[in-house]
């Protein structure tokens, strides 16, 4: 009966809203930017975490060499893409 009982997802949950209380907290609570935006970072990035290897079962594949490339690929692409657009846009290239 306790492999039928999901611990593991329910903790995931649990530890998500967790998160999400957090974040909500730092905008209620009117913090410095540099100190709310460095609690952010450090929460969206656990949360991505928690959401990739809780629910989305990327440590449970027998190819986890290629998915751990595809994650490191995609998070290439995405901080090009955000740096790229902030070089262009707001730190003046002309």
């Amino acid at each position: 009966m306790k492999q039928l009982f999901p611990i593991r997802h329910v903790m995931g949950y649990i530890f998500s809203l967790i998160l999400s209380i957090v974040a909500l907290a730092v905008v209620f609570y009117d913090m410095p930017a540099a100190v709310g935006m460095g609690i952010l970072i450090v929460c969206a990035i656990i949360q991505a975490s928690l959401q990739l290897f809780v629910f989305m079962h990327v440590d449970e594949s027998k190819e986890k060499k290629s998915l751990y490339l595809n994650i490191i690929y995609a998070l290439f692409v995405g901080l090009v893409t955000i740096f790229g657009t902030l070089f262009t846009m707001i730190w003046g290239y002309q």
